[in-house]
C-alpha cells in the first residue's frame, strides 16, 4: 500500500495536469515530495473547476453585495436571497459541459442531481430547475445525437426525482458541433432560520458519509472539465459520472429531516472532486481538521485505492458533520430512509487533512493549501483584442440588401430551430410537479412558481444571447443581463439577484481571455444597474476543441425575482380582439448580429445590437408602474427574431392575429427582424388607452402604436403575412421535423 514514503516525480505531476511551477508549491508546502494520492488531490483541487485560478481576479470585481443576500458569493454552495417573511430562495446554476459531450445521457442527469444537491444541502427544498443548452448544426447526426441524448437525460432524472422543470433556452451554432454546453439551474425554499452552511468545526464532532455507496466513475472529473476536448476525450469516459434519480430522492428527503433535529454542524453534497472537495473546503472555512479512515467508505467495487475514494464523483452522497452525541439520531434517519450513514472520521483542530486506509497514513495535507482563498494558485492570464472584434465594428446596414418578399423572411425564421417552439423538449419534461408553475398553461417571459400558503412567487429566467457576446462580449453580457431583467419584469416580478454560468474557450489563449474579461465587465456593469447583485455560479473554461475552436463565448444569466403579491402575475399573451398593440421603447435601423442577418443573409461579421442601459432600466421601471396599476393586459419583450417573433409568439396562444403597420423611417427588415434591445409590445384594452399614453408619456418612455390584435390572420401594412393557424403549425413542428430529416 502506498504511504508518505513513495515520493513522486514531476512528471508524474505533469500527466496529472499540473503545471510545473504547480508541483514547485506542492512541495514546497508540504516541505517534501508528495506522494501520488498526495498529488492526485492537489491536481483536482488545483484544477480550474475546483479553484477557479485564471478566472478568480476577475470574478472578485463582480458586485456582490445587497440588502436581499443573505450569503455572499461563495461562501456557501449556492446563493441565498431574502424573500421577506422569513422566507428565502436558494439557487445556483452549473455546467456539465463535458461530460455530456462524451456521454451525453449521464452528462446531463448528473448535472441535473448535482445542482439540485447544491440546493437541499442547504436546508432548501428544490421546487423549480431551468437549463440552457447549446449543440451544433442541427443537421448533423452527431448534433441530434447529443441533444437526444441530453434533453432525455434531463428529462429521466427530473421527472423521476420529482421537481419540475420550468423554463430554458435552445440554441444551435456549428461553433459547438465538438463541444455543447448544458448548464443547469436549481431553485429551491427554505426559512431564513433554518439553513445549513458548508463548514465543520468543533473537535471530536464526528463526521458522516451519507448516500449513495462510493464507485469508480467520476474519478478526475473536475481535471476532465479543465482541459480540451480532443479525438482522445473518449479515454475519460470513466470521469463521467452516473446518476440515480431515485437514490436522490431519497437523500433529499433524508437530509430534509436530519437538519430538523439540530443534529448538524454542517454539511455540503460531493460532486466536482468528491470527498477531498467536501473535507477541504468545509475544513478551510471552518479553520479545523479532519481525520478520515478512508477504509470506512461504503464502497461498491473492491479493493479501491485511497486516491480513487477520494476523487471519485460518484453522485446521490453528502458530507455531514454532526454533534457529538447526536450520532444515533442521524443513523436512525438515514437507516430509515434505506441509505448508507457511515462514521469515516472526526473534527481536529490541526486544520490538517489527514487519511488513512487500514490504520496507515497515505495523505497528509493543509486544508488550506488546497482551496480557492487559501494556498491554491491565482493567475493573472494575458488578453488580447482579437483582430476579428475590429471587423465586426466595420459593417454598414447599407450594405446589406433589403428582401423585397418579407413574409419568406418570416417563414424562414419561423421554421428556424433557434426560434421555432420547442416543444419537442419541454414535452419530455414535467412542468407541473409540486403543482406550483403558474406558467405551464400562461405563457409568460419568465417562469413563476406561486409560494405555496402564501400570496408570493418567484420568477426565474435564463438568458445568453451568444452571437452578441462574441460580437461584442462586454456589451453583449451587460445585454444578457438586461434581457434577463425584461423578462423578470415582464413577468409582474422585481429582480432581485443573478447566478451565472461563465462558458469560455481556453483561458492561456489570450483572445478567449479577452472575451472573458469584456464579459465580467459588462456583467459588471448590467448588474449595477439592476441592482442585482451576483450570489455565485460557475466557470467552465477549455470548451474548446482541437479542430474547430473555441465556442462562442457564452456567460449564461440565470436571474431570480420575487412578486410579493401573485396578483401582479403578467402573462405574454394577447387576450382579446380589438386590443390596442404598442411597442415600448427606441426604434432603430439595426440588424446587427441578428438571427435574420445571421441565418437569412449567412452574414456572422457586425456588432452587437442597438443597447442603452440607462434607456432600458427606464423602461423597466416604467413596465412596473404599467402593471402595477393594471393598464395592460399582456407583456413581451423584443429579442431574438425581433418584433414579428414577438408579435407571433403572443398572437399563437389563443390564435388571435394581428394587423400593425410599419414606420416609413425605417426599413421594414430592421423594423420586422432586427434585435435592437430595450424594447417590449404590450397589448391595452381600448378602454385603458388614455391612462396608458398618459402614464407613458410621463414617464417620458418612447412608444407607438403598431395595429391591434385580430382574429386570426397576419397582416403587415396591409399585406397578408398568412393566417395564425399555419404559422402557429410551422412554428410547432420545425424543430421535430429537423431532427427527423
Amino acid at each position: 500500500m502506498e504511504d508518505l514514503l513513495s515520493p513522486v516525480t514531476l512528471d508524474t505531476a505533469i500527466d496529472l495536469g499540473l503545471l510545473p511551477e504547480e508541483f514547485d508549491r506542492i512541495v514546497n508546502l508540504l516541505d517534501r515530495t508528495p506522494n501520488f494520492t498526495e498529488l492526485a488531490i492537489f491536481s483536482v483541487m488545483w484544477s480550474e473547476h475546483c479553484s477557479y485560478k485564471n478566472s478568480i481576479i476577475w470574478l472578485k470585481k463582480l458586485p456582490k453585495e445587497g440588502t436581499k443576500i443573505l450569503a455572499k458569493a461563495g461562501e456557501e454552495n449556492a446563493g441565498l436571497v431574502d424573500l421577506g417573511d422569513g422566507l428565502a430562495c436558494v439557487f445556483k446554476i452549473e455546467s456539465h459541459n463535458h461530460p455530456s459531450a462524451l456521454e451525453p445521457y449521464q452528462g446531463a442527469a448528473t448535472g441535473v442531481g448535482g445542482i439540485n444537491r447544491d440546493i437541499f444541502t442547504m436546508g432548501a427544498r428544490p421546487i423549480a430547475q431551468l437549463n440552457s443548452l447549446r449543440f451544433g448544426d442541427l443537421k448533423l447526426d452527431q448534433t441530434k445525437r447529443l441533444l437526444r441524448g441530453v434533453v432525455k437525460g434531463i428529462g429521466d432524472y427530473g421527472n423521476a426525482f420529482g421537481i419540475p422543470t420550468v423554463g430554458g433556452e435552445l440554441y444551435f451554432d456549428p461553433c459547438y458541433n465538438v463541444n455543447p454546453l448544458v448548464n443547469a439551474l436549481s431553485a429551491g425554499l427554505v426559512k431564513t432560520d433554518q439553513t445549513v452552511s458548508a463548514i465543520s468545526y468543533g473537535v471530536g464532532n464526528p463526521i458522516f458519509i451519507v448516500g449513495s455507496a462510493t464507485g469508480k466513475d467520476g474519478i478526475h472529473g473536475a481535471a476532465f472539465a479543465s482541459k480540451n476536448i480532443t479525438a482522445d476525450s473518449i479515454h475519460d469516459l470513466p470521469a463521467v459520472q452516473v446518476g440515480d434519480p431515485f437514490q436522490e430522492k431519497l437523500l433529499l428527503e433524508a437530509t430534509l429531516e436530519v437538519i430538523q433535529t439540530g443534529a448538524v454542524i454542517g454539511m455540503q453534497d460531493m460532486g466536482a472532486a468528491g470527498i477531498i472537495c467536501s473535507n477541504a473546503e468545509m475544513s478551510a472555512k471552518g479553520q479545523h481538521g479532519m481525520c478520515i479512515n478512508l477504509d470506512q467508505v461504503p464502497t461498491r467495487q473492491e479493493n479501491m485505492q485511497a486516491f480513487e475514494l477520494l476523487l471519485s464523483e460518484s453522485q446521490e452522497r453528502m458530507l455531514i458533520v454532526v454533534k457529538k452525541g447526536r450520532e444515533k439520531e442521524v443513523e436512525a434517519i438515514f437507516d430509515k430512509w434505506d441509505l448508507n450513514c457511515a462514521k469515516i472520521g472526526e473534527v481536529t483542530d490541526t486544520n490538517r487533512l489527514q487519511y488513512f486506509m487500514h490504520g496507515q497514513l497515505v495523505a497528509d495535507v493543509p486544508a488550506d493549501a488546497l482551496v480557492l482563498g487559501g494556498d491554491a494558485p491565482v493567475y493573472h492570464r494575458e488578453y488580447q483584442e482579437p483582430a476579428y472584434y475590429q471587423e465586426n465594428l466595420k459593417f454598414d446596414i447599407n450594405t446589406v440588401q433589403e428582401p423585397q418578399d418579407l413574409k419568406a423572411v418570416a417563414d424562414h425564421l419561423i421554421t428556424h430551430p433557434n426560434i421555432a417552439s420547442k416543444r419537442w423538449v419541454t414535452d419530455q419534461y414535467d412542468s407541473m410537479i409540486g403543482t406550483s408553475t403558474m406558467t405551464t398553461n400562461q405563457p409568460s417571459d419568465a417562469a413563476v412558481i406561486h409560494i405555496k400558503g402564501t400570496e408570493k412567487a418567484i420568477a426565474l429566467t435564463i438568458d445568453c444571447n451568444a452571437r452578441y457576446v462574441y460580437a461584442d462580449p462586454k456589451k453583449g453580457c451587460a445585454i444578457a443581463v438586461a434581457e434577463a431583467a425584461r423578462n423578470i419584469t415582464c413577468a409582474g416580478a422585481e429582480p432581485l439577484a443573478i447566478t451565472n454560468c461563465l462558458n469560455f474557450g481556453n483561458p492561456y489563449v489570450p483572445e478567449v481571455y479577452w472575451q472573458f474579461v469584456q464579459a465580467i465587465q459588462g456583467m459588471s456593469m448590467a448588474c449595477t444597474q439592476f441592482e442585482t447583485p451576483v450570489t455565485g455560479g460557475n466557470v467552465s473554461f477549455y470548451n474548446q476543441s482541437a479542430d474547430g475552436g473555441p465556442v462562442f463565448p457564452t456567460p449564461t444569466i440565470g436571474m431570480l425575482g420575487v412578486l410579493d403579491d401573485i396578483k401582479t402575475f403578467m402573462t405574454s399573451h394577447f387576450k382579446a380582439t380589438g386590443d390596442l398593440i404598442y411597442l415600448l421603447g427606441e426604434q432603430v435601423n439595426d440588424i446587427s448580429s441578428s438571427q435574420y442577418l445571421a441565418s437569412y443573409h449567412g452574414i456572422n461579421t457586425s456588432p452587437a445590437p442597438y443597447f442603452d442601459l440607462e434607456k432600458e432600466y427606464a423602461l423597466h421601471q416604467a413596465m412596473k408602474q404599467l402593471i402595477k396599476q393594471k393598464i395592460i393586459v399582456s407583456a413581451h419583450d423584443v429579442s431574438d427574431g425581433g418584433l414579428y417573433i414577438t408579435l407571433l409568439e403572443s398572437a399563437m396562444p389563443n390564435s388571435f392575429g394581428f394587423a400593425i403597420n410599419t414606420i416609413p423611417s425605417l426599413r421594414k427588415d430592421a423594423f420586422l427582424f432586427g434585435e435592437a434591445q430595450g424594447r417590449i409590445v404590450v397589448s391595452v384594452n381600448p378602454q385603458n388607452q388614455i391612462s396608458f399614453t398618459q402614464l407613458i408619456t410621463n414617464l417620458n418612455i418612447p412608444f407607438s402604436l403598431l395595429g391591434s390584435v385580430t382574429s386570426g390572420f397576419l397582416t403587415v401594412d396591409e399585406h397578408s403575412f398568412g393566417s395564425i393557424t399555419q404559422a402557429k403549425y410551422s412554428y410547432d413542428h420545425a424543430l421535430q421535423q429537423a431532427l427527423e430529416e
